[in-house]
């Protein structure tokens, strides 16, 4: 059987997922999708921010399950790239890549990115005014994110090297190389 052209990236808050799937899509002429932004569409349809939404998705299950079912019905596809947390779990016979960066240069990267866009996610970003701060609630976010990640899928720890085909610490390497490293493996998967 022929394995299915999916690419799933997830990775740590700042690590370049989006901008990497959305880059990677665009040379493999596939179609991108992000969970992050479905969840900001759902978020910003109630009102709230992201990590609001988040807390309400620990005891609001229909949350997690909209996202879910997005997830599976992407996974039917095929040629896409999906930027998610959980697309290697959803979607298990994808190239899985994880992106990794540390929490201090996540909060730097991310800083930078609202200076340069200041109008862009501004409720999910909600106070993320000092490194501190960013450090304080993407902390958060996560701990709230593998606590559901744990009770509705038993998954221990979404972000181990183990989940997935390719893991890359993004610190040091640009966005391009970044992307032809992972087009080459994933191109290296698809042969083997």
């Amino acid at each position: 059987m022929d394995k299915k052209h999916i690419i799933t990236i997830a990775g740590s808050l700042g690590s370049g997922k989006s901008s990497t799937a959305k880059m990677i899509a665009n040379i493999l002429k596939y179609e991108h999708y992000s969970t992050g932004d479905f969840m900001r569409s759902i978020a910003e349809s109630k009102g709230i921010s992201l990590g609001d939404l988040s807390k309400i998705a620990e005891t609001d299950s229909s949350i997690d399950k909209q996202l879910d079912d997005r997830n599976i019905e992407i996974g039917n596809k095929n040629n896409i790239v999906l930027d998610s947390r959980l697309g290697f779990h959803f979607i298990p016979d994808s190239f899985k890549v994880f992106l990794e960066l540390d929490s201090s240069t996540a909060a730097e990267r991310i800083l930078e990115d609202k200076k340069n866009n200041p109008n862009r996610n501004k409720e999910a970003t909600g106070s993320f005014d000092t490194k501190e701060s960013i450090i304080e609630k993407t902390t958060k976010r996560l701990l709230s994110e593998k606590k559901r990640y744990k009770e509705l899928y038993q998954i221990e720890d979404n972000t181990s090297p183990l989940n997935f085909d390719l893991v890359i610490n993004t610190k040091e390497i640009p966005l391009e190389k970044v992307s032809e490293k992972i087009i080459t493996e994933y191109y290296n998967w698809l042969n083997k």
